[in-house]
């Protein structure tokens, strides 16, 4: 059932038109990720579902009765209450029935056998009633849980709220939020501020939610392992896919390959048209010639054909030189430990890294992640044990404090100075694949967002071409399309890479290894992300011990799905055959990614299960037909 229904709803600041008559119905019970590069309009899509702004154009229509829970992502918490008081403000009525039945026990004590005792009891029972149906005996523990999943300590509870710092202030607005049972959220990057446990907490917590949510996030594991639907807002509307994240990049990924062929055939056909049409209009065929022209700018402007596509969208691949150097060992660590006084952050950590290793670095707030990198670029001076790297291959690193920049350099001097060797064409290419365009790249490094200058130092890093990278949390701060562009680099990187992470889909996406640092010790894992968490459930379900996983949250999901170079079917077809089959089975899947759009068809759960099943037939078909269309053009 429909619980939230957007029709046609226009709004701009100024002249800047941010949605344009955009269309959307969120259904009951569904969890659904919104997605969109910065500045697409996701949290203004929020702001006007609460209330807090008013469409120029347009409705937005609520169920009757509907509780909504928003969360901002920088909320405003009352500075002089403690964190304690601040989230057990959510029930505050309960706490006022508690205190109400304490004070009826005192008068009940006094009254002893008096005449107004038979009514005190009656008066008892009622308010107690009202108490146990408000869940008022779980209280207590549904707030210390909730604080605790997502990473406060008991002694944090007694911290006043002005002395919080920014993260920790967002995970006490996370956390009144979650404590008011409200039937359906709107939660605007819940994960930031959150290490790699408080996250697993949180999607256990929405994946036993029973109402609906829409969540904006940069977190695509979390909206693989909660989405049943991805909604895109790109160039001011809306777009449905079903399914969760790694199954909207693949459609997109599609979309733009298809697009980008039309782009092409429409394109040579113009040009061969405008070629005839400029050799023959005055001579003998000038009638024909006249037709042709006629027949094109009434395609043209009926927008048959195709002339600007996708190109630009997807991001530029950067390609590194040879830097896979010598082979032999890059680190050697042995009973490697850290301790400030009392306090220890890790002992007896053991491991060796070779070249061209892939290790990320996981666990908990505190664990000693950016610690151990420290140690091992001579940062830090371990208290116990050894840690070599071998700074002879030439080690770039990236640190997760933000580096002083020259707030007047633009972009391109600070890149062209850290290689002046380079073109100011081959600078500005590279720059565009850190979705730096045009005269952006002028632009003053003291005037860029954090995650811009988060790109512009990851461009900086890369262009050195070291043989060894050591990154903390890398894609911090950035979107999805920026974390994507660092993916797709590091992947062609031939060197050796340690990576600290908390983004469990770069983890997966980047590493072949995985050391995880615990309070309570650490493990090496000879896999990514994924692979570790299938092998703890898998230890877990072996013993007795209860599972590291909590109980209902979802399987994992594996990375997107990479193109299997298999034998196909289709090899036998030539191109232009392969391109009309996906032509005609895109056609069929984005009939049937329309029909989820119709409210109705959530009523039917037959006829939903028929239309999934149909969806990845087709899905995996296209996998098909485009891996044989990729190899036709590689062999050309």
């Amino acid at each position: 059932m429909s619980v939230i229904r957007i029709q046609g709803v226009t709004h701009q600041f100024g002249a800047q038109v941010v949605l344009d008559d955009v269309s959307l119905e969120l259904q009951e019970g569904e969890i659904a990720g919104l997605v969109g590069a910065n500045g697409a309009g996701k949290t203004t899509l929020f702001r006007l579902i609460v209330g807090e702004l008013t469409p120029e154009h347009g409705t937005i229509t609520l169920a009757r009765g509907l509780r909504i829970g928003y969360l901002q992502q920088e909320p405003e918490l009352a500075g002089e209450r403690t964190l304690i008081e601040e989230v057990s403000g959510v029930f505050a009525e309960v706490f006022a029935l508690e205190k109400k039945l304490h004070d009826l026990g005192e008068q009940i004590a006094a009254a002893h056998e008096g005449p107004g005792l038979s009514e005190l009891l009656e008066t008892y029972e009622r308010v107690n009633s009202r108490f146990l149906t408000a869940g008022g005996q779980e209280v207590e523990t549904r707030i210390r849980e909730c604080l605790g999943g997502l990473g406060f300590a008991p002694a944090d509870y007694r911290l006043r709220v002005a002395v919080l710092s920014g993260g920790q202030k967002c995970r006490a607005a996370l956390s009144k939020l979650l404590l008011q049972d409200r039937q359906f959220l709107l939660l605007d990057e819940p994960t930031n501020h959150l290490d790699i446990d408080a996250v697993r907490w949180l999607e256990k917590f929405l994946a036993g939610h029973h109402g609906g949510a829409v969540i904006i996030s940069h977190d695509r594991y979390l909206l693989d392992r909660l989405c049943t639907r991805i909604i895109e807002l790109e160039h001011h509307r809306v777009h449905s896919y079903p399914g969760n994240y790694s199954n909207f990049a693949q459609t997109k990924h599609r979309q733009i390959l298809t697009l980008e062929r039309r782009v092409e055939k429409d394109s040579a056909f113009i040009a061969k048209e405008r070629e005839f049409i400029a050799r023959h209009l005055a001579g003998q065929r000038s009638r024909e010639a006249q037709g042709r022209r006629t027949r094109l700018e009434r395609q043209l402007a009926a927008g048959e054909l195709v002339t600007g596509g996708p190109r630009g969208q997807r991001s530029a691949k950067l390609a590194f030189r040879n830097v896979e150097g010598r082979a032999g060992t890059v680190v050697r660590c042995e009973d490697l430990g850290v301790a400030y006084g009392e306090r220890v952050l890790f002992r007896g950590l053991s491991f060796q890294v070779q070249a061209g290793d892939r290790l990320g670095i996981t666990g908990p707030n505190g664990a000693g992640k950016t610690t151990l990198l420290r140690v091992l670029l001579g940062q830090v001076t371990p208290t116990e044990g050894t840690a070599v790297l071998d700074t002879r291959r030439g080690v770039g690193y990236y640190a997760q404090e933000p580096a002083e920049l020259d707030p007047a350099r633009s972009i391109l001097d600070e890149i062209h100075a850290g290689r002046p060797d380079l073109s100011e064409p081959s600078v500005r290419s590279i720059l565009g694949a850190f979705r730096f365009s045009g005269d952006e790249v002028f632009k003053p490094l003291g005037l860029l967002s954090g995650g811009e200058q988060s790109r512009v130092r990851l461009a900086g890093l890369i262009l050195a071409e070291p043989e060894v990278l050591v990154l903390d949390e890398p894609t911090n701060h950035l979107d999805i399309a920026s974390r994507e562009v660092v993916e797709e680099s590091l992947q062609g990187f031939g060197g050796t890479i340690i990576a600290v992470s908390h983004d469990r889909y770069f983890l997966d996406r980047i590493v072949r290894r995985l050391l995880v640092l615990r309070p309570d010790g650490h493990a090496v894992y000879g896999g990514n992300y994924s692979f570790y968490l299938a092998e703890v459930e898998q230890e877990a379900s072996e013993s007795d011990w209860p599972s590291s996983s909590a109980p209902g949250e979802p399987a994992p999901v594996p990375s997107p799905n990479r193109l299997s170079s298999e034998s196909s079917q289709y090899d036998r077809l030539s191109i232009e055959e392969i391109e009309k089959l996906i032509i005609e089975r895109e056609g069929q899947l984005a009939a049937l990614q329309e029909r989820f759009g119709d409210s109705t068809l959530y009523r039917n759960a037959e006829s939903l299960a028929s239309i999934m099943t149909r969806m990845s037939e087709l899905n995996e078909e296209l996998r098909h037909l485009n891996a044989a269309w990729d190899s036709r053009i590689a062999c050309q």
